[in-house]
């Protein structure tokens, strides 16, 4: 018996130790997943395009400050696109973005990349909850910037990949109705959306509570108490950081892509936000990449097709 308290208590070690971590493999897939998207998003970058402002400070923290690409074209109004970037909430820079940045400056809109702070060694305190916070401290300080650059902007969205999705979908989700300027859509790749231990099951969370209450309580920054996982006490404890359970019929316009063996972020996960969406009438495109994981490196036609989504949802939703 003591053999088998002592293996429990060591996987669930484990399982929190994952986040702390990274998810283990985040670093070789984030860099996967750059590659993917910088490869679709590229432009010849030049003064005759835009210009980009860096480390602009939106707060106290090292880690507070942003990019923002202003286009050369003139508008009376601008639409603003809020990439945010990957790295399993431990990892990553808004540097790792430049070129979707540059792409969609070129198309006309301000971008910005913004910065939060990670999860190291350094920052133990830091949560997805305290990340998401930062981004909503930052929006103000991004669309004054922009204004005082002589780019009014009027509108924006929110985007991102991996964990950067995961931030992009709580903003447009949770704190869209508390934006500086109006949230129009949201698209992001990979994100995770909710955080329930059957659908995590490549950490083990569905055969071992404690590890999951460890992990997801990690994520949080709050402890989770094993006995309320699957409970009403538990989805209002992980509402802050779930996208999942602020899904209703005001949520903004949304795209979304997945990869089916996805183990990073559980694709799974991404099944229950399209079901959520759906039923609550959102206009949103779900895209499955089939044959691919976090990375999303085996299913061009499907990528393409979430390109193809993301550009139709920007004319519809962000052109003044």
């Amino acid at each position: 018996m003591k053999k088998k308290g002592k293996k429990k208590g060591m996987f669930a070690l484990l399982c929190a130790g994952v986040f702390a971590g990274g998810f283990i493999v985040s670093n070789v897939i984030h860099s996967m997943y750059v590659k993917q998207y910088t490869g679709k998003c590229s432009v010849d970058w030049s003064d005759d395009v835009g210009t980009v402002y860096t480390d602009i400070a939106y707060g106290e923290g090292e880690a507070n400050k942003f990019d923002i690409y202003v286009p050369k074209e003139e508008k009376d109004t601008y639409g603003l696109i809020v990439y945010l970037h990957a790295g399993g909430f431990t990892t990553g820079d808004k540097s790792d973005d430049k070129a979707v940045l540059q792409y969609y400056c070129s198309k006309g809109y301000v971008t910005a990349g913004i910065n939060y702070t990670l999860r190291t060694d350094d920052h133990p305190e830091a949560s997805v909850y305290t990340q998401s916070m930062e981004i909503k401290e930052a929006m103000p300080y991004v669309v004054e910037k922009a204004k005082e650059l002589g780019y009014n902007v009027d509108r924006m969205a929110m985007a991102g990949g991996s964990a950067g999705g995961c931030l992009a979908l709580i903003y447009a989700y949770r704190d869209g109705t508390e934006a500086p300027v109006p949230v129009k859509m949201v698209f992001e790749a990979v994100g995770p959306s909710s955080f329930y231990p059957e659908d995590w099951k490549s950490y083990g969370t569905d055969q071992n509570a404690e590890a999951a209450a460890n992990l997801f309580g990690l994520m949080r920054g709050e402890t989770v108490d094993p006995s309320i996982l699957g409970t009403e006490e538990y989805d209002e404890l992980m509402k802050p950081i779930s996208a999942l359970l602020w899904v209703d019929e005001n949520t903004v316009p949304t795209v979304l892509a997945y990869g089916k063996y996805d183990k990073v972020q559980p694709y799974e996960a991404s099944v229950r936000l399209d079901a959520r969406l759906t039923e609550a009438g959102v206009d949103h495109t779900y895209i499955v990449c089939e044959h691919s994981g976090h990375g999303l490196q085996n299913d061009a036609k499907q990528y393409a097709a979430f390109f193809e989504a993301v550009e139709s949802y920007l004319e519809k939703y962000m052109e003044a």
